[in-house]
């Protein structure tokens, strides 16, 4: 029996490069379309002979009908992510989220070979919820239209809309999840665990100093819930494969842990005695996000990693990668760049 090709968008991405691999193990042909805005080729070079690359932009049309044709499933990934981004360049986050997502469901349409589409929304769209750990049925909502950061979550909750509403394409399943505070090696640069192990490097002068103070946003007293990439990859797969119709995952896991904890929980993975200190939260930061998996787990699925272990193998990603940069950069003259 011939495998099932899959495209998927933002596939040099930190998740989608994860879910290409994931994809690969359970036997599927994979298709990965990009333009390496955000994502890199070097995250998946280790298995490019055994992916097609599509190289294109999701704002133009063409480039979209030409990665879709001949698939017949698409997880469609590709964002702009970052919270720098959604504050310097909302109208990039929207045009791609907005743009894009027309130019793929179009796409759709005209080729008529999708038979599953499964859109990456994100725990955003809830913003401050009414209830933790949150459900799938809480409502999405844009708090304040002149605060650039729902540039982000205002498109992930359009994508939603136009998902459900605006594909005219009757026989195609449609799926969405909502991910939670996916973690990892190499996630990238604008997350909080890399911007701690970079601020303890930076203030131990590259881990010479055992005992450093560094500053966090907020009071601390925020929380989050971190999910393991490898176990949220096993998730996203579950709902495309054993998903309803319409419906909408949360993917993530119910760990809920302060930040305050979590910084203290990567620098004992320093071997760093922290003291810290306080500035302001963002204007439009949640205070407290967690949620609820029930739904996704009546599918099967059960995430295995600790926290402790994840953060560890995160951490030793992230440090390694910054004190090799200060190396190089100390004896050519250069500052770091991420």
């Amino acid at each position: 029996m011939q495998r099932k090709k899959v495209l998927v968008t933002g596939g040099t991405g930190f998740i989608g490069s994860s879910l290409v691999r994931g994809l690969l193990e359970k036997g599927y042909q994979v298709k990965v379309f990009d333009n390496n805005y955000r994502g890199k080729m070097n995250n998946i070079k280790d298995i490019a002979r055994q992916v097609e690359f599509v190289e294109g932009d999701i704002r133009i049309f063409d480039n979209v009908l030409r990665a879709v044709k001949g698939c017949q499933i698409v997880y469609h990934l590709a964002f702009i992510n970052g919270t720098e981004n959604f504050y310097k360049h909302p109208d990039l986050v929207l045009e791609v989220g907005v743009k894009g997502h027309l130019n793929m469901l179009d796409a759709i349409v005209q080729t008529r070979e999708v038979e599953t589409f499964i859109y990456a929304s994100s725990s955003e769209i809830y913003q401050v919820p009414d209830h933790i750990p949150t459900t799938e049925k809480i409502r999405g909502i844009v708090p304040d239209v002149h605060n650039p950061r729902y540039s982000y979550g205002g498109s992930k909750l359009m994508g939603e809309l136009l998902t459900l509403h605006y594909l005219k394409a009757p026989t195609v399943k449609r799926v969405i999840f909502r991910p939670h505070n996916i973690y990892g090696p190499a996630m990238g640069f604008e997350h909080v665990i890399p911007q701690i192990v970079k601020k303890i490097i930076d203030a131990s002068d590259g881990l010479r100093r055992q005992s450093v103070n560094i500053e966090i946003q907020g009071s601390g007293e925020e929380t989050r819930a971190f999910c393991y990439v490898k176990d949220a990859i096993e998730g996203i797969i579950l709902s495309a494969e054993r998903g309803k119709d319409g419906e909408i995952y949360n993917v993530g896991k119910e760990e809920e842990i302060k930040i305050i904890d979590l910084v203290r929980k990567i620098g004992i993975a320093m071997g760093i005695e922290l003291t810290i200190s306080h500035t302001h939260l963002l204007m439009g930061s949640t205070p407290r996000r967690c949620p609820d998996v029930s739904k996704l787990k009546t599918l099967g699925y059960q995430p295995a990693t600790s926290l402790k272990a994840g953060i560890q193998a995160s951490v030793d990603w992230y440090q390694s990668y910054y004190l090799k940069n200060l190396v190089s950069n100390s004896t050519h003259g250069l500052q770091i760049t991420s």
